[in-house]
């Protein structure tokens, strides 16, 4: 069975122990560990070997696992433009630094190499974030945008994150893009366009979250099944679309994620429109056994009450099973 984790990243407000006790006693295998808060430091990992094992004696502790970290924030920074007050908020000093774009971004840069090396030495071989990308300021189309300014923009994300993908192959660690309006790979079209950017080459591959996927229209059981040989990971957060009125558009027009007025917003897994029983059917297909991670991001709930409560849910969408031989064979026997 695969095992279900609890992403850290929307509880970094709480110690990395006291998430583990929550975790544990709600019926968790393990966390997705974030490389914020008092989670999981990258530079520390790489410096202080007892850092590592640290981390490791407190989840054992708890009787937990991890198989990810994640550091969607410093990714985020790599290719992004403009690089702004909202990089400052979420970037640790040492990689905002004097705050000039490009020195920004090859710290940035150089944060991801070392969390490749962190993941290794903390036993796990994925890393899941985000890349950023320098053309997604320009995705409403106007001004006009030349096809050249869009093939730069992926040959940007080429020549910078190649180079990070030569360390993550070095130290036998995968990088799990998530799917994501903001960066590079935002939708089947521009996840075509990344994975050809970089040669297909194994090091990239994605970390599968249908949640963005819905409100783009997009289908998340189709996703999984023709990018079948790129999904390292799983993360689990539902969408409710609440388009229909004339009012509420797809863009949530800069309102807050609990406001009613908007498009969308994240809701309690199994009670928006992410089809999950034929997900899991599609992920028991192609064959992934790897981690299910549940994301909590709904601001209308109680995460105390939630994370539990996603918890079981998402345990009976994982007893989903592919039928065993002996089933198989007693349709095929005449």
């Amino acid at each position: 069975m695969r095992p279900i984790t609890l992403f850290t990243g929307q509880w970094a407000d709480l110690p990395f122990d006291e998430v583990c006790r929550l975790a544990a006693e709600w019926g968790y295998d393990g966390l997705e560990i974030a490389c914020w808060g008092d989670h999981f430091d990258v530079e520390q990992a790489v410096s202080d070997p007892s850092y590592v094992q640290g981390k490791r004696a407190q989840l054992d502790k708890h009787g937990l696992k991890v198989w990810a970290i994640s550091n969607h924030l410093v990714g985020q920074a790599v290719c992004d433009h403009p690089i702004d007050a909202r990089h400052q908020a979420i970037l640790p000093a040492r990689v905002w630094g004097s705050g000039d774009p490009e020195s920004v971004r090859q710290a940035a840069a150089e944060e991801l190499k070392n969390t490749a090396r962190a993941a290794a030495l903390l036993g796990v071989d994925t890393v899941v974030g985000f890349t950023g990308s320098s053309i997604w300021h320009t995705v409403a189309m106007f001004p006009p945008v030349p096809a050249s300014m869009i093939e730069a923009g992926y040959q940007d994300f080429a020549d910078r994150w190649n180079p990070i993908l030569d360390v993550f192959d070095e130290v036998g660690v995968r990088f799990a893009h998530e799917v994501h309006p903001s960066e590079i790979a935002y939708d089947y079209v521009t996840t075509q366009k990344t994975l050809e950017a970089i040669g297909h080459r194994p090091a990239f591959g994605l970390n599968w979250d249908p949640s963005h996927m819905v409100w783009q229209d997009l289908d998340p059981v189709g996703f999984i099944l023709d990018f079948a040989d790129r999904i390292y990971h799983v993360d689990c957060k539902d969408t409710r679309v609440r388009v229909g009125d004339g009012r509420r558009g797809r863009l949530s027009s800069h309102l807050a994620w609990a406001d009613m007025r908007r498009g969308w917003d994240f809701v309690s897994t199994g009670r928006g429109d992410v089809p999950w029983e034929e997900c899991f059917r599609a992920l028991n297909s192609i064959g992934y056994t790897g981690p299910i991670s549940i994301e909590w991001e709904d601001a209308g709930m109680d995460r105390l009450d939630g994370a539990p409560e996603a918890l079981d849910y998402i345990r009976r969408m994982n007893a989903i099973t592919p039928p065993t031989a002996a089933f198989d064979a007693a349709f095929s026997s005449e």
